[in-house]
Protein backbone atom coordinates (compact mmCIF):
# COMPACT_ATOMS: atom_id res chain seq x y z
CA UNK A 1 0.00 0.00 0.00
CA UNK A 2 1.65 3.42 -0.65
CA UNK A 3 0.18 6.01 1.71
CA UNK A 4 -1.10 9.33 0.11
CA UNK A 5 0.45 11.56 2.43
CA UNK A 6 -1.55 14.59 1.33
CA UNK A 7 -4.51 13.44 1.21
CA UNK A 8 -3.37 12.54 4.98
CA UNK A 9 -2.45 15.66 5.60
CA UNK A 10 -5.62 17.46 4.57
CA UNK A 11 -7.55 15.04 7.14
CA UNK A 12 -5.11 15.26 9.79
CA UNK A 13 -6.42 19.16 11.65
CA UNK A 14 -10.03 17.30 11.96
CA UNK A 15 -8.86 14.13 13.66
CA UNK A 16 -10.91 13.64 17.38
CA UNK A 17 -12.39 17.24 16.05
CA UNK A 18 -16.46 17.45 16.31
CA UNK A 19 -16.19 17.47 12.02
CA UNK A 20 -17.84 13.99 10.20
CA UNK A 21 -14.89 13.68 7.75
CA UNK A 22 -16.42 13.29 4.09
CA UNK A 23 -14.40 11.64 1.32
CA UNK A 24 -15.45 12.08 -1.67
CA UNK A 25 -14.17 11.24 -5.75
CA UNK A 26 -14.85 9.34 -8.77
CA UNK A 27 -14.71 5.41 -7.79
CA UNK A 28 -11.48 3.51 -7.68
CA UNK A 29 -9.92 6.75 -7.01
CA UNK A 30 -8.47 5.31 -3.81
CA UNK A 31 -10.59 6.24 -1.13
CA UNK A 32 -10.88 3.06 0.72
CA UNK A 33 -7.73 2.61 1.04
CA UNK A 34 -7.60 6.37 2.64
CA UNK A 35 -9.45 5.07 5.30
CA UNK A 36 -7.63 1.71 5.21
CA UNK A 37 -4.44 4.33 5.95
CA UNK A 38 -5.86 6.18 8.54
CA UNK A 39 -7.06 2.96 10.53
CA UNK A 40 -3.60 1.84 10.35
CA UNK A 41 -2.25 4.66 11.90
CA UNK A 42 -4.30 4.65 14.46
CA UNK A 43 -3.94 1.63 15.34
CA UNK A 44 -0.45 2.36 15.68
CA UNK A 45 -0.80 4.64 17.75
CA UNK A 46 -2.48 2.67 20.05
CA UNK A 47 -6.23 2.97 19.77
CA UNK A 48 -7.45 -0.66 20.36
CA UNK A 49 -9.28 -2.57 17.27
CA UNK A 50 -12.57 -2.78 19.35
CA UNK A 51 -12.45 1.19 19.24
CA UNK A 52 -12.80 1.21 15.92
CA UNK A 53 -15.62 0.57 13.44
CA UNK A 54 -15.66 -0.23 9.36
CA UNK A 55 -18.32 -1.10 7.09
CA UNK A 56 -18.13 -1.39 3.63
CA UNK A 57 -21.29 -1.09 2.02
CA UNK A 58 -20.59 -2.56 -1.23
CA UNK A 59 -19.22 -5.58 0.07
CA UNK A 60 -21.86 -8.69 0.58
CA UNK A 61 -20.62 -9.01 4.21
CA UNK A 62 -23.03 -6.08 5.16
CA UNK A 63 -25.66 -6.60 2.85
CA UNK A 64 -27.06 -7.56 5.88
CA UNK A 65 -27.20 -3.55 7.27
CA UNK A 66 -30.07 -2.42 4.89
CA UNK A 67 -31.58 0.46 6.39
CA UNK A 68 -31.06 3.23 8.84
CA UNK A 69 -32.48 2.07 11.45
CA UNK A 70 -30.03 -1.05 11.02
CA UNK A 71 -26.96 0.88 10.71
CA UNK A 72 -27.54 2.67 14.02
CA UNK A 73 -28.51 -0.31 15.91
CA UNK A 74 -25.13 -2.06 14.85
CA UNK A 75 -23.08 0.88 15.55
CA UNK A 76 -24.44 1.26 19.21
CA UNK A 77 -23.87 -2.32 19.46
CA UNK A 78 -20.85 -2.51 19.05
CA UNK A 79 -19.55 1.14 19.68
CA UNK A 80 -16.83 1.03 23.08
CA UNK A 81 -19.25 1.90 25.57
CA UNK A 82 -16.27 3.82 27.62
CA UNK A 83 -13.90 5.92 25.20
CA UNK A 84 -14.18 7.33 21.93
CA UNK A 85 -15.34 5.37 18.68
CA UNK A 86 -13.89 5.89 15.44
CA UNK A 87 -16.58 5.02 12.70
CA UNK A 88 -15.17 4.34 9.40
CA UNK A 89 -18.75 4.13 6.55
CA UNK A 90 -17.32 3.00 2.98
CA UNK A 91 -19.73 4.11 0.23
CA UNK A 92 -22.31 5.38 2.85
CA UNK A 93 -24.82 6.19 0.01
CA UNK A 94 -25.21 2.68 -0.47
CA UNK A 95 -28.34 3.45 2.78
CA UNK A 96 -31.12 5.22 2.59
CA UNK A 97 -31.43 7.48 5.21
CA UNK A 98 -27.73 7.08 6.25
CA UNK A 99 -27.54 10.93 6.96
CA UNK A 100 -29.53 10.77 9.69
CA UNK A 101 -27.81 8.06 11.29
CA UNK A 102 -24.55 9.64 11.23
CA UNK A 103 -26.02 12.95 12.56
CA UNK A 104 -27.54 10.70 15.71
CA UNK A 105 -24.16 9.37 16.30
CA UNK A 106 -22.63 12.49 16.86
CA UNK A 107 -25.19 13.68 18.80
CA UNK A 108 -25.66 10.51 21.08
CA UNK A 109 -22.30 9.11 21.37
CA UNK A 110 -18.83 9.87 21.52
CA UNK A 111 -17.57 9.10 17.82
CA UNK A 112 -14.99 10.40 15.18
CA UNK A 113 -16.89 9.81 12.06
CA UNK A 114 -15.49 8.87 8.86
CA UNK A 115 -17.75 8.45 5.89
CA UNK A 116 -16.62 8.02 1.79
CA UNK A 117 -19.04 8.31 -1.16
CA UNK A 118 -18.71 8.75 -5.11
CA UNK A 119 -21.80 11.15 -5.63
CA UNK A 120 -20.56 14.95 -4.65
CA UNK A 121 -24.43 15.89 -5.22
CA UNK A 122 -25.98 13.30 -2.93
CA UNK A 123 -23.49 13.84 -0.07
CA UNK A 124 -23.18 17.48 -0.09
CA UNK A 125 -27.30 18.43 0.14
CA UNK A 126 -28.13 15.82 2.51
CA UNK A 127 -25.20 15.97 4.76
CA UNK A 128 -26.27 20.20 4.37
CA UNK A 129 -29.39 19.68 5.84
CA UNK A 130 -28.40 17.77 8.86
CA UNK A 131 -25.01 18.56 9.35
CA UNK A 132 -24.62 22.12 8.50
CA UNK A 133 -21.55 23.61 9.80
CA UNK A 134 -20.27 20.40 10.95
CA UNK A 135 -18.99 18.76 7.80
CA UNK A 136 -15.02 19.09 6.12
CA UNK A 137 -14.81 17.41 2.61
CA UNK A 138 -12.07 15.84 1.30
CA UNK A 139 -11.87 15.52 -2.52
CA UNK A 140 -9.63 12.51 -3.50
CA UNK A 141 -8.58 12.32 -6.94
CA UNK A 142 -6.97 10.10 -9.09
CA UNK A 143 -3.02 10.14 -8.70
CA UNK A 144 -1.03 13.32 -9.58
CA UNK A 145 2.04 12.74 -11.99
CA UNK A 146 3.84 12.99 -8.07
CA UNK A 147 2.34 10.04 -6.86
CA UNK A 148 2.81 8.34 -10.39
CA UNK A 149 6.35 8.31 -9.91
CA UNK A 150 5.72 7.27 -6.14
CA UNK A 151 3.98 4.28 -7.25
CA UNK A 152 6.40 3.28 -9.52
CA UNK A 153 9.06 3.87 -6.59
CA UNK A 154 11.04 7.06 -8.58
CA UNK A 155 11.94 10.02 -7.18
CA UNK A 156 10.84 13.07 -7.92
CA UNK A 157 14.35 14.60 -8.32
CA UNK A 158 14.85 12.42 -11.18
CA UNK A 159 16.28 13.78 -14.19
CA UNK A 160 14.97 16.41 -16.52
CA UNK A 161 14.71 13.74 -19.25
CA UNK A 162 13.77 10.46 -17.47
CA UNK A 163 11.12 12.93 -15.87
CA UNK A 164 9.94 14.06 -19.61
CA UNK A 165 9.74 10.20 -20.39
CA UNK A 166 7.49 9.30 -17.33
CA UNK A 167 5.28 12.20 -17.70
CA UNK A 168 4.78 10.89 -21.09
CA UNK A 169 3.74 7.67 -19.90
CA UNK A 170 1.49 8.93 -17.45
CA UNK A 171 -0.04 11.34 -20.06
CA UNK A 172 -1.28 7.71 -21.59
CA UNK A 173 -1.61 5.59 -18.68
CA UNK A 174 -3.75 7.53 -16.81
CA UNK A 175 -3.81 7.69 -12.37
CA UNK A 176 -6.56 5.84 -11.69
CA UNK A 177 -4.49 3.76 -8.64
CA UNK A 178 -5.26 0.13 -9.82
CA UNK A 179 -3.60 0.61 -13.28
CA UNK A 180 -0.06 1.74 -11.56
CA UNK A 181 0.45 -1.06 -8.85
CA UNK A 182 1.44 -3.34 -11.78
CA UNK A 183 2.42 -3.18 -15.31
CA UNK A 184 -0.12 -3.33 -17.94
CA UNK A 185 -0.09 -3.11 -21.72
CA UNK A 186 -2.21 0.48 -22.56
CA UNK A 187 -5.42 -1.60 -24.42
CA UNK A 188 -5.58 -3.49 -20.80
CA UNK A 189 -5.49 -0.43 -19.29
CA UNK A 190 -8.00 1.29 -21.01
CA UNK A 191 -10.44 -2.27 -20.42
CA UNK A 192 -9.92 -1.92 -16.75
CA UNK A 193 -11.18 1.89 -17.20
CA UNK A 194 -13.90 1.39 -19.30
CA UNK A 195 -15.24 -1.11 -16.65
CA UNK A 196 -14.37 1.65 -13.94
CA UNK A 197 -16.35 4.02 -16.32
CA UNK A 198 -18.99 1.38 -17.22
CA UNK A 199 -19.78 1.35 -13.28
CA UNK A 200 -20.05 4.81 -12.70
CA UNK A 201 -22.49 5.30 -15.63
CA UNK A 202 -24.66 2.33 -14.06
CA UNK A 203 -24.41 2.79 -10.20
CA UNK A 204 -23.92 6.93 -9.96
CA UNK A 205 -26.07 8.39 -12.82
CA UNK A 206 -28.70 5.97 -14.57
CA UNK A 207 -29.64 4.03 -10.98
CA UNK A 208 -29.44 6.96 -8.97
CA UNK A 209 -30.99 9.36 -10.67
CA UNK A 210 -33.40 6.96 -13.12
CA UNK A 211 -32.13 7.81 -16.35
CA UNK A 212 -34.22 6.27 -19.15
CA UNK A 213 -32.02 7.08 -22.11
CA UNK A 214 -29.00 5.61 -21.66
CA UNK A 215 -28.30 6.33 -25.08
CA UNK A 216 -28.41 10.02 -25.35
CA UNK A 217 -26.47 9.75 -22.03
CA UNK A 218 -23.29 8.04 -23.36
CA UNK A 219 -23.38 10.15 -26.18
CA UNK A 220 -23.64 13.83 -24.40
CA UNK A 221 -20.42 12.29 -22.08
CA UNK A 222 -19.26 11.49 -25.50
CA UNK A 223 -19.18 15.21 -26.59
CA UNK A 224 -17.88 16.66 -23.53
CA UNK A 225 -14.69 13.79 -23.94
CA UNK A 226 -14.47 15.10 -27.19
CA UNK A 227 -14.54 18.73 -26.47
CA UNK A 228 -11.77 18.47 -23.47
CA UNK A 229 -10.57 22.31 -23.28
CA UNK A 230 -13.09 23.70 -26.02
CA UNK A 231 -16.32 25.72 -24.65
CA UNK A 232 -19.11 23.17 -24.34
CA UNK A 233 -22.95 24.37 -23.63
CA UNK A 234 -26.55 23.05 -23.23
CA UNK A 235 -27.40 24.56 -26.51
CA UNK A 236 -24.13 23.45 -28.31
CA UNK A 237 -25.11 20.17 -27.22
CA UNK A 238 -28.44 20.68 -28.29
CA UNK A 239 -27.12 21.77 -31.73
CA UNK A 240 -25.13 18.14 -32.20
CA UNK A 241 -28.01 16.20 -31.87
CA UNK A 242 -29.86 18.11 -34.17
CA UNK A 243 -27.02 17.77 -36.89
CA UNK A 244 -27.74 14.17 -35.88
CA UNK A 245 -31.23 13.97 -36.62
CA UNK A 246 -31.79 13.23 -32.83
CA UNK A 247 -33.81 16.23 -30.99
CA UNK A 248 -33.02 16.55 -27.07
CA UNK A 249 -34.22 19.06 -24.96
CA UNK A 250 -31.50 21.63 -23.56
CA UNK A 251 -33.11 20.97 -19.92
CA UNK A 252 -32.39 17.27 -20.12
CA UNK A 253 -28.64 18.31 -21.61
CA UNK A 254 -28.10 20.29 -18.88
CA UNK A 255 -29.63 17.22 -16.43
CA UNK A 256 -27.51 15.18 -17.93
CA UNK A 257 -24.01 17.04 -17.29
CA UNK A 258 -25.19 17.89 -13.94
CA UNK A 259 -25.23 14.14 -12.89
CA UNK A 260 -22.23 13.14 -14.61
CA UNK A 261 -20.57 15.55 -12.60
CA UNK A 262 -22.17 14.94 -9.30
CA UNK A 263 -20.10 11.29 -9.98
CA UNK A 264 -16.78 12.85 -10.68
CA UNK A 265 -16.77 12.13 -14.13
CA UNK A 266 -16.16 15.29 -15.52
CA UNK A 267 -15.68 18.71 -13.55
CA UNK A 268 -17.11 22.16 -14.76
CA UNK A 269 -14.57 25.09 -15.31
CA UNK A 270 -16.57 28.76 -15.50
CA UNK A 271 -14.78 31.59 -16.84
CA UNK A 272 -13.59 34.74 -14.60
CA UNK A 273 -13.38 37.81 -15.98
CA UNK A 274 -9.93 39.25 -14.43
CA UNK A 275 -10.43 43.22 -14.33
CA UNK A 276 -14.23 43.11 -13.23
CA UNK A 277 -12.88 40.01 -10.84
CA UNK A 278 -16.54 38.23 -11.54
CA UNK A 279 -17.47 34.73 -12.40
CA UNK A 280 -19.38 34.71 -15.35
CA UNK A 281 -22.36 32.44 -16.21
CA UNK A 282 -21.92 31.35 -19.50
CA UNK A 283 -19.46 29.24 -21.68
CA UNK A 284 -18.33 26.94 -19.64
CA UNK A 285 -15.57 23.97 -20.22
CA UNK A 286 -15.53 20.57 -18.72
CA UNK A 287 -12.37 18.48 -18.15
CA UNK A 288 -12.42 14.58 -17.24
CA UNK A 289 -11.76 13.94 -13.57
CA UNK A 290 -8.96 11.76 -15.21
CA UNK A 291 -7.62 11.29 -19.01
CA UNK A 292 -8.13 7.56 -19.30
CA UNK A 293 -11.80 8.27 -18.73
CA UNK A 294 -11.55 9.95 -22.31
CA UNK A 295 -9.23 7.41 -23.39
CA UNK A 296 -11.29 4.15 -22.57
CA UNK A 297 -14.52 5.42 -24.45
CA UNK A 298 -12.98 7.47 -27.50
CA UNK A 299 -9.41 6.05 -27.59
CA UNK A 300 -6.52 8.32 -27.72
CA UNK A 301 -6.31 11.08 -30.25
CA UNK A 302 -3.03 12.91 -31.03
CA UNK A 303 -5.06 15.70 -32.55
CA UNK A 304 -6.67 16.51 -29.35
CA UNK A 305 -3.06 16.93 -26.98
CA UNK A 306 -3.66 20.64 -26.39
CA UNK A 307 -6.73 20.03 -24.01
CA UNK A 308 -4.95 17.02 -22.67
CA UNK A 309 -2.33 19.11 -21.56
CA UNK A 310 -5.17 21.25 -20.11
CA UNK A 311 -6.50 18.58 -18.38
CA UNK A 312 -3.55 17.25 -16.54
CA UNK A 313 -2.94 20.97 -15.28
CA UNK A 314 -6.29 21.84 -14.08
CA UNK A 315 -6.81 18.56 -12.35
CA UNK A 316 -3.73 19.64 -10.61
CA UNK A 317 -4.93 22.57 -9.91
CA UNK A 318 -7.56 21.70 -8.12
CA UNK A 319 -5.54 18.85 -6.18
CA UNK A 320 -3.45 21.21 -4.52
CA UNK A 321 -6.90 23.39 -3.25
CA UNK A 322 -6.97 26.45 -5.89
CA UNK A 323 -10.63 27.23 -7.32
CA UNK A 324 -10.00 27.25 -10.72
CA UNK A 325 -11.71 29.31 -13.47
CA UNK A 326 -10.71 30.50 -17.28
CA UNK A 327 -9.72 33.53 -17.72
CA UNK A 328 -11.08 36.48 -19.39
CA UNK A 329 -8.83 39.58 -20.23
CA UNK A 330 -11.36 41.64 -22.64
CA UNK A 331 -11.24 39.52 -25.80
CA UNK A 332 -8.36 37.37 -24.48
CA UNK A 333 -8.63 34.00 -23.17
CA UNK A 334 -6.06 33.14 -20.20
CA UNK A 335 -6.42 29.04 -19.67
CA UNK A 336 -6.80 29.16 -16.30
CA UNK A 337 -6.87 31.48 -13.47
CA UNK A 338 -6.12 29.96 -10.22
CA UNK A 339 -7.09 31.32 -6.54
CA UNK A 340 -6.44 30.10 -3.68
CA UNK A 341 -7.34 32.36 -0.58
CA UNK A 342 -4.96 35.50 -0.99
CA UNK A 343 -2.86 33.64 -3.87
CA UNK A 344 -3.19 33.60 -7.32
CA UNK A 345 -1.55 32.68 -10.90
CA UNK A 346 -2.30 32.08 -14.41
CA UNK A 347 -1.83 29.84 -16.77
CA UNK A 348 -1.58 29.62 -20.49
CA UNK A 349 -0.94 25.58 -21.81
CA UNK A 350 0.11 24.70 -25.61
CA UNK A 351 1.44 21.49 -26.57
CA UNK A 352 4.41 23.13 -28.76
CA UNK A 353 5.70 26.15 -29.64
CA UNK A 354 6.92 25.94 -32.76
CA UNK A 355 7.56 29.78 -33.87
CA UNK A 356 7.83 33.22 -32.46
CA UNK A 357 4.49 34.24 -33.91
CA UNK A 358 2.98 31.23 -32.10
CA UNK A 359 4.99 32.35 -28.96
CA UNK A 360 3.56 35.87 -28.78
CA UNK A 361 0.15 34.52 -29.37
CA UNK A 362 0.32 32.22 -26.39
CA UNK A 363 1.78 34.92 -24.03
CA UNK A 364 0.28 37.89 -25.00
CA UNK A 365 -3.03 37.81 -22.80
CA UNK A 366 -0.57 37.04 -19.36
CA UNK A 367 1.35 40.66 -20.79
CA UNK A 368 -2.13 42.09 -20.48
CA UNK A 369 -2.54 41.46 -16.98
CA UNK A 370 -0.87 43.52 -15.11
CA UNK A 371 -0.43 42.31 -12.09
CA UNK A 372 2.83 40.89 -10.01
CA UNK A 373 1.32 37.26 -9.40
CA UNK A 374 2.85 34.39 -10.95
CA UNK A 375 1.97 33.90 -14.62
CA UNK A 376 2.84 30.67 -16.19
CA UNK A 377 3.10 29.06 -20.10
CA UNK A 378 2.97 25.03 -19.81
CA UNK A 379 4.08 23.81 -23.07
CA UNK A 380 5.42 20.11 -24.10
CA UNK A 381 8.69 21.55 -25.44
CA UNK A 382 11.60 19.93 -23.96
CA UNK A 383 13.91 22.78 -24.90
CA UNK A 384 11.93 25.67 -24.10
CA UNK A 385 12.23 27.01 -20.35
CA UNK A 386 13.09 30.26 -18.77
CA UNK A 387 11.25 33.41 -18.57
CA UNK A 388 9.69 35.78 -20.92
CA UNK A 389 8.63 39.15 -19.57
CA UNK A 390 8.10 38.08 -16.61
CA UNK A 391 6.33 35.03 -17.60
CA UNK A 392 8.00 31.71 -16.68
CA UNK A 393 8.14 28.61 -19.83
CA UNK A 394 7.60 25.57 -17.81
CA UNK A 395 7.96 22.09 -19.49
CA UNK A 396 4.18 20.66 -18.18
CA UNK A 397 6.05 17.62 -16.20
CA UNK A 398 8.16 20.08 -14.21
CA UNK A 399 5.05 22.34 -13.69
CA UNK A 400 3.01 19.37 -12.61
CA UNK A 401 5.98 18.46 -10.16
CA UNK A 402 6.42 22.40 -8.87
CA UNK A 403 3.03 23.34 -8.20
CA UNK A 404 1.83 22.38 -4.24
Amino acid sequence: MVVREEYIEQITPYINKPFVKVITGIRRSGKSELMKCLIERFVSEGISEDRIIYINFESFAWAYVKTAQDLYEYISEKRHKEQRTYVFLDEVQEVDGWEKVVNSVMLDFDTDIYITGSNSKLLSSELSTYLTGRFVEIVVRPLSFKEYLQFHSLDINISKEQKIKEFNKYLRLGGFPALNIADYELQDAYKIVYDIYSSIILRDTVQRNKIRNIDVLERIIQYVFNNIGNIVSAKSIADYFKSQKRKVDTETIYNYIQYISAAFVVEKIQRYDIKGKDILKTNEKYFASDLSLVYSVLGFNPQNIGGYLENLVCMQLKRVGYNVYVGKEDDKEIDFVGIRQDERLYVQVAYKIESDKTLQREILPLQLIKDNYPKYLVTADELLEGNIDGIQHKHIAEFLLKIK
